[in-house]
């Protein structure tokens, strides 16, 4: 999947691409809670240090840093592990692929 001009992206891992041979690209949602929102259509997140493991059945991504919302009182936790929204299909593969090449 190619990225285009007009796409939005909340983050994006352009070095990665560098440091490591993708084999395919997945599009997946993320489930946010409170001000995270906020504070990602600000721009304010960064995948860099981050990774994605299977936990429970289901595929998480760790170490994501989404900073706190300056203008709320009560933020979140900047770098908890959060849940990845995938099609069935889609996160049964990358499950095999984990078990399989570990």
């Amino acid at each position: 999947m190619a990225i285009r001009p007009g796409d939005r992206y909340a983050s994006l891992n352009r070095r990665a691409t560098f440091d490591y041979f993708i084999e395919e690209r997945i599009e997946c949602g993320m489930i946010l809670h409170g001000t995270e929102v906020k504070s990602l259509r600000q721009g304010h997140a960064s995948i860099n240090e981050s990774h994605a493991s299977q936990m429970g059945g289901e595929i998480w991504l760790f170490n994501c840093y989404v900073p706190a919302y300056k203008q709320s009182r009560e933020n979140h936790e900047e770098r908890r592990p959060r849940k990845l929204l995938l099609h069935k299909k889609e996160r049964n593969k990358l499950i095999g692929a984990i078990k399989r090449d570990g």
